[in-house]
């Protein structure tokens, strides 16, 4: 029972470890990788506390090394996820009861293991499974996840401390309270923090949840689940099932319980969400919530008053870490014709350094792409980017599947500022330029902002406050999180609260008071100290002129009543 007002930890950045040659967390992270590596996990998914091993089990390979196998996880039947949506009601009862501060303190105690005991574990899982780099692995699932945990339980209080004003006599106070029901969370590959967020969010807010990591992410997810054992969450409140995603979601969105979806992935896949969802509106308690981040086809522009030498490193940077999967990963560029040739000449020199294998090889700064299904595509591009004729590949455009899935990274130069692949989400190293003449730099923000149907993250370049001013206003929907003279990506929890809208999702905000917001259902409660005892407003009264003229009329008849008998007294 809560006893004082508490003030929770000031949230600050987790630091960001070198990994540089020499460094003890260099050598035991790859330590960790080599023993993990070498290793076969047998991974079960995750109801009420209790762990599940049907024997319907999928192997986990390594992008980089997919002849290698470092275990299996276990998949769900329909009858697993109706008990799991079964637990998470019934755990609801006592979590949503559970007082804030105790909420908070499992996810402060689950930073503090994640920047402890936890981080090489999930570092190493991530390389492993989602073929990440030493560097991309520890901004991604160390660093970032660690922010989440300790801003969001900032921003928590932050949220249940605005409250009404109240009058005199009158106590006004605002409950914030879990939904009503249980939350659906989907998370993708491409971030283990955003894997672990989108459960944990709408936990910390009182609420209950299914997770449904992407295939090709529970590795780390296991390692996730670890992790909240250990920081103290009572069973049932997150429940983690892995199988088909057809039947996982049709068994969800058909329960009357279903209170909201927290997703990160496609936007095809989420627009099948919406569409179910309003086909089944009359089946739920109350009408869900729906929170997605979804697909992006994220630009650089540059103005003739750029310098060229930072648009190339935002460009090598912007479009090639993490292989181009990042939701907010560069994948067009419209370039000045004054600087193209000094732009070139300075991403030719910087992806002809990149080197690209394992991950365990911490020179490597390209790793493998996901799995076979976006090799495939990916190599589909470029192949037909050699055959068109409004477009040429001028560095790169090779890839190999003989070991692991490494596409070579990719730049294709276009004529055609509708190219498909100007305004199709690619999710790889490929990058698509097109070089504008100097003088049509504002008709080219126009192109930028029609040519695609997403609107995630973007970035210009200039020297001129003028121009800066100028492209702001006109890109202003066609980015969520907009850059100006840095790169599109890396965006940092409690800096840039990460999003888009458009075709890129409902832009609530990961890691903000917006996104946790969605997550709880407000309550209004109005307190009376002294209430009234008589049901007459001072309206119905009447007037003080309209009294004494009653009073004096009515005076005046009592005074011929008397007149009436005194003559009648006298006559007799």
């Amino acid at each position: 029972m809560a006893s004082g007002f508490y003030k929770v930890p000031k949230a600050v950045n987790e630091p960001v470890k070198s990994y540089a040659p020499g460094t003890p967390e260099r050598r035991a992270l790859l330590d960790t990788y080599k023993k993990m590596y070498n290793e076969q996990v047998d991974i079960p998914f995750y109801i009420g506390g209790k762990e599940y091993k049907t024997g319907n089990t999928i192997d986990i390979h390594p992008p980089h090394d997919h002849k290698h196998c470092v275990g299996k996880y276990h998949t769900a039947d329909k009858e697993h996820i109706e008990l799991a949506v079964k637990n998470a009601v019934e755990a609801r009862v006592k979590w949503a009861a559970t007082s804030w501060e105790h909420r908070a303190a499992i996810f402060l105690k689950a930073a503090e293991l994640l920047a402890g005991p936890f981080r090489n574990k999930l570092n190493a899982a991530t390389m492993i499974a989602q073929s990440k780099n030493v560097f991309q692995a520890e901004i991604d699932s160390a660093c970032e996840l660690i922010d989440f945990f300790r801003f969001n339980v900032e921003f928590m209080t932050e949220i249940y401390s605005n409250q009404p004003q109240s009058a005199p006599g009158i106590w006004n106070r605002m409950e914030y309270r879990p939904l009503e029901g249980f939350v659906y969370a989907i998370t993708p590959f491409n971030f283990t923090s955003i894997a672990g967020n989108l459960p944990a969010s709408p936990a910390l807010m009182g609420n209950v949840v299914i997770w449904k990591p992407a295939r090709s992410q529970v590795y780390s997810a296991q390692v996730i689940m670890e992790l909240f054992k250990a920081a103290g969450l009572p069973d049932g409140v997150i429940n983690m099932v892995t199988g088909d995603s057809g039947t996982i979601t049709d068994v969800l969105l058909n329960n009357p319980d279903f209170a909201g979806v927290h997703f990160t992935g496609s936007t095809p896949v989420f627009n099948s969400f919406w569409e179910t969802i309003g086909k089944n509106v009359g089946k739920y308690k109350s009408y869900p919530r729906i929170v997605g981040e979804t697909g992006g086809k994220d630009f650089i522009w540059a103005h003739p008053t750029a310098n060229a030498q930072e648009v190339a490193t935002a460009i090598s940077r912007g479009a090639f870490e993490y292989q181009g999967q990042k939701c907010s990963a560069a994948s067009r560029a419209y370039l000045p014709k004054s600087l193209w040739e000094s732009i070139k000449t300075s991403i030719e020199k910087d992806i002809a350094s990149f080197k690209m294998g394992a991950p365990d090889d911490t020179t490597n700064f390209i790793n493998a792409v996901i799995d076979r299904r976006a090799f495939d595509k990916l190599s589909s591009y470029i192949d037909k980017a050699k055959e068109d004729a409004d477009a040429e590949i001028i560095i790169g455009g090779n890839y190999d599947d003989s070991v692991g899935y490494f596409i070579e990274p990719t730049v294709i130069l276009t004529t055609n500022p509708q190219y498909k692949t100007m305004s199709t989400e690619l999710f790889g190293p490929i990058l698509t330029i097109y070089v504008y003449e100097d003088e049509k730099w504002e008709e080219t923000l126009d192109l930028v902002d029609k040519t695609s149907e997403y609107a995630l993250t973007g970035a210009i370049f200039s020297g001129d406050r003028y121009v800066i001013d100028i492209a702001t206003n006109k890109l202003e929907n066609a980015a969520g999180n907009f850059y100006i003279n840095d790169k599109p990506t890396g965006a940092v929890v409690g800096q840039q609260p990460f999003g888009g809208a458009r075709g890129s999702g409902t832009n609530d905000k990961a890691g903000s008071v917006w996104n946790l917001l969605r997550w709880v259902s407000n309550r209004t409660i109005k307190e009376t100290f002294v209430p009234p005892t008589d049901y007459r407003y001072p309206f119905l009264k009447e007037s003080t002129i309209e009294t004494v003229e009653k009073e004096v009329e009515s005076a005046v008849e009592k005074l011929k009543e008397l007149g009436k008998d005194l003559k009648s007294k006298f006559k007799n």
